[in-house]
Parts: C-alpha cells; sequence; structure tokens
C-alpha cells in the first residue's frame, strides 16, 4: 500500500469525493480543501506528497495557490498537477510556463488519474534521492578534505583527484567503470588517515619504522571504517588497494598487475599527481610536466600501463593542466 499524501484542491463536492476515493482505493492517504486558501489552511499542520488542485476556484483559483505554494521553502519541490475542465490551450500553457509538474482535463478516469500521480511521485523521490546523495557526497568532501588538512596538502586535493581520476576513465578504451566507486573511492580514498598521528603525518624528517607501519595500514583501516555503509561499500577496493604498486611492491597486501583493482589503478596515478604537484611536509611541489615525466617513468612498476596510455591521453587532451589551473569549487 502506498503512503503517500495527496491534497485535492476542488469546488466540485461531487468530484472532490470521486476523487478521493479512486486515490483511496489505491492506499493513498487524502485530505481535501474546496479553494486554494482553505489548503494554504490545512497545509499549516501537514504537508503533502503531492497536490491535485483545479484552476477555476472562488477566494482563491489555482493559480494563485500554486504561486503561494511556490513561495514557501519547505513547499517548492512538491508536485503539483493543475485539474481543470478547461482544456484551451492557453491555460495549459499559463500552467507549464508556471512551473506545475503536469496538467489534466476533467473529466479524468481513474487510469489516467492513477498514472500520472504515480510517475509524479516517483519523479518526485527521484529528486529527492539525488538531492540527499549530493548532499552526502558534499559532507563526505568536507570530511575528506578536513583529513588531508592534517597531512598539509594543498586545499582542493579531494576536488582534484576525483577530476583527475575521471579524465584518466574516461580515456580508457573499451575498459567499463563503475562511476559511483570511481567517485567515492577517489573522494574517500584517505579516509584512514584520521587515525594516524597528526606528528606522523607532518613529520619533515624520514619516518622511523613504527611510523612508516602505522602509516601503511591507512588504507585497511579506512576500508574497515566504510564497510558497513552500503551505500560506500563500492568504494572499498579504492580505499584498501589505491596504494599498491603494478610490480607488487606496495602495501597493504602486495598485490600486483590485474589482481589490484582497475579503479584503484586509476586512483594511484590520480593521486600520485596530485601529489606531487603540491607542498607536502617532506617535499616541495613538481612541476605539472616534471609530475608527468615521474608517471611516464613509472610505467610497468609502480603503475598500470595501460592506465598510463589513458593518462597520456588526458594530459595531450589538456586536462590535466585545466583541473590543475581551477578552483576547487569548480570541480565539484
Amino acid at each position: 500500500m502506498n503512503q503517500e499524501t495527496i491534497l485535492i484542491v476542488e469546488d466540485n463536492p461531487i468530484l472532490r469525493q470521486g476523487l478521493q476515493e479512486m486515490l483511496e482505493l489505491e492506499g493513498f492517504a487524502i485530505f481535501t480543501a474546496s479553494n486554494g486558501q482553505q489548503a494554504l489552511d490545512e497545509m499549516r499542520d501537514r504537508s503533502p506528497d503531492l497536490i491535485l488542485s483545479d484552476i477555476a476556484m472562488p477566494v482563491m483559483d489555482g493559480h494563485a495557490f500554486f504561486r503561494a505554494v511556490r513561495e514557501r521553502s519547505e513547499w517548492v519541490s512538491i508536485p503539483f498537477v493543475f485539474l481543470t475542465a478547461r482544456g484551451e490551450h492557453e491555460d495549459v500553457l499559463v500552467g507549464k510556463n508556471m512551473g506545475a509538474e503536469d496538467y489534466m482535463v476533467k473529466p479524468v478516469t481513474r487510469e489516467d488519474l492513477i498514472t500520472v500521480v504515480n510517475s509524479r511521485l516517483e519523479r518526485s523521490h527521484q529528486l529527492r534521492v539525488a538531492q540527499l546523495q549530493q548532499a552526502y557526497a558534499t559532507s563526505l568532501t568536507v570530511l575528506a578534505n578536513a583529513i588531508e588538512v592534517r597531512d598539509q596538502y594543498t586545499r582542493g586535493h579531494v576536488e582534484r583527484v576525483m577530476a583527475y581520476a575521471f579524465a584518466i576513465a574516461e580515456n580508457l578504451n573499451d575498459h567499463e567503470f563503475d562511476h559511483d566507486q570511481l567517485r567515492f573511492g577517489a573522494m574517500l580514498h584517505d579516509i584512514g588517515k584520521i587515525h594516524i598521528r597528526e606528528t606522523t603525518l607532518c613529520k619533515n624528517e624520514p619516518l622511523t619504522f613504527d611510523e612508516w607501519s602505522e602509516i601503511k595500514l591507512h588504507p585497511l583501516t579506512g576500508a574497515e571504517m566504510i564497510k558497513d555503509i552500503p551505500y560506500l561499500s563500492p568504494a572499498i577496493p579504492v580505499v584498501r588497494y589505491h596504494h599498491e604498486r603494478w610490480d607488487g611492491t606496495g602495501y597493504p597486501q602486495g598485490l600486483s598487475g590485474e589482481d589490484i583493482p582497475l579503479v584503484a589503478r586509476i586512483v594511484t596515478i590520480a593521486d600520485g599527481f596530485d601529489a606531487m604537484t603540491t607542498d607536502r611536509p617532506y617535499s616541495t611541489a613538481r612541476s605539472l610536466d616534471q609530475a608527468r615525466q615521474e608517471i611516464l617513468d613509472g610505467s610497468g612498476t609502480r603503475y598500470d600501463p595501460l592506465i598510463v596510455e589513458a593518462f597520456i591521453k588526458a594530459w595531450e587532451s589538456g586536462r590535466f593542466r585545466a583541473i590543475a589551473s581551477q578552483p576547487p569549487e569548480s570541480l565539484t
């Protein structure tokens, strides 16, 4: 049974009752009003998931009601469907120009009504999920950058690594990759650093054996942190394996070749390039051209030759220079 609530605004009591019965049979919760002003009064106590409103009504007509609804930030995303006996072309244009989600001409059949209601509710749900995911992604980016700040990376490391990773991935002909896996993996690749002591992260001198052992644990720590979050679990291969090397001399598991997940191999180069071109506690930034050459020199040892080829294509297209020159907020 549906749990959504629908507000029907219709001055004809017989039609209002008929619409209510049709929708209640589908399991929707219904409340009604006979004009726009009464509907606004009703909405003070409860907010509907969708509004069905007539246009020609006394006191406040449908157009004025629509404008009043859209003026309130908490109601601006509620799907709004106009119902009217007037089917003239100009009425349809007015409704669409105002931004209503749909427009139905009375008399309305049960089949048409249910189809429109379900489709608009589904679209509304998709938009809410997308907005929630975007808000979640923004929060995660802030968290990831906060972690990187402890490591004294230049502002925007996370955004650049994501942008570099996608620039590389898009040049991998005939190799499919999961966009969410790459996006969240690039975003959270070093989240495990939150458990590393700041004295270790910011140390200018060579690390001791114990400090280096602490550093090498952060991929495992990061993977463990997100393993029980379904939304983030696709990122685990990147978080866990982005410090592995093509020749098997990386960490934490010493994987080699194609045993290293593709997305992790992509992020390894993106992360490495940005690390080389930003100041760190133990090294000064190299030029973009110097970093490019180091990536090429590492092909077949540190880096997968296939990913290096894709990096070269992205480099030659100008993508890497463009990303490096942009402010972080423009890369999200």
